[in-house]
């Protein structure tokens, strides 16, 4: 009795493998959980611990009650859909309010433990539990979003290169913002291998919604005074960081452009765009869609 009423201290969520309870226990010990080899006995009493996310709502129980609940607990999960084309701080307020997180803290956490200011996130739509923690879920996150992008790199190539793998990222996260649809995304992806390869700046409004301008729109003025690095009117190539969190279809955009001569492109009234490859012809485009 008085071992079981010893305190037992743990985050209020936890996360419980599957496997044997042996393993649960093991696993408990590398994450310093005060249990012991008696614990494994006395779960084999208690019944077998359930698999997933666990809420044990205190951070401190005794152990028969901490014993208890892993056998008994479960967290309520709250699904959140992170949208292709959205910026990480965009995201990271929705996170906040959904999972009522605090922003600052999953700011700090994004910033020590992402490799990159943006484009690290995968957009999907996650399970989290409800009374996760900010550092929790950002390495929730990231974790996910790194084995999807070392999946996919591995189908297209064998093998996943970080450096390179950025580089598409970043192409795609400028395709991501500019194109109207999955189907313009390999047109637009021409154009930006076209004007680099010319020489040519890209020029693109998209590359400026960055940050907190992920919704802004874009304006001669706000073309002019951007001098941030992320401003392709100004600087020549692209970026050297993601403008937002991409999705597949664009990666793939990026990595296997449309064959084609494209220089320009003009969103037109059926909000799609115009591609071509002659300026003259690209002013007029300009003209019908003022008009």
């Amino acid at each position: 009795m008085y071992y079981l009423n010893k305190p037992v201290s743990s985050p209020k969520v936890i996360y419980i493998p599957k496997g044997s309870i042996n393993k649960i226990i093991t696993q408990m010990q590398s994450r310093n959980y005060n249990v012991s080899k008696l614990d494994i006995l006395l779960l084999r009493l208690f019944g077998s611990p359930q698999s997933g996310w666990i809420n044990i709502e205190t951070t401190l129980n005794s152990r028969w009650d901490f014993l208890y609940k892993l056998t008994t607990a479960k967290a309520a999960l709250q699904n959140i859909t992170l949208i292709p084309g959205e910026t990480t701080y965009i995201f990271l307020n929705q996170l906040a309010d959904e999972l009522k997180l605090n922003r600052d803290l999953l700011q700090k956490e994004y910033e020590q433990q992402s490799p990159y200011e943006e484009g690290a996130f995968t957009p999907n739509t996650y399970s989290l539990p409800i009374g996760i923690t900010e550092k929790i879920v950002i390495k929730i996150l990231l974790n996910e979003s790194l084995a999807q992008m070392k999946n996919l790199s591995i189908k297209l190539f064998g093998m996943y290169n970080e450096k390179k793998w950025l580089q598409y990222v970043t192409i795609a996260s400028i395709i991501q913002k500019e194109s109207a649809s999955i189907e313009e995304m390999p047109l637009v992806s021409s154009v930006i291998y076209n004007r680099i390869k010319k020489g040519m700046k890209l020029q693109m409004d998209g590359t400026l919604n960055y940050g907190k301008n992920s919704h802004v729109k874009v304006t001669p003025s706000m073309i002019k005074e951007d001098t941030s690095t992320y401003n392709t009117y100004l600087y020549s190539g692209i970026p050297p960081l993601p403008v937002c969190n991409v999705s597949f279809d664009a990666i793939k955009a990026a990595i296997f452009p449309a064959k084609s001569d494209y220089l320009y492109f003009m969103k037109s009234k059926d909000a799609k765009h115009d591609f071509t490859s002659n300026y003259s012809t690209h002013l007029s485009n300009i003209k019908r869609a003022t008009k």
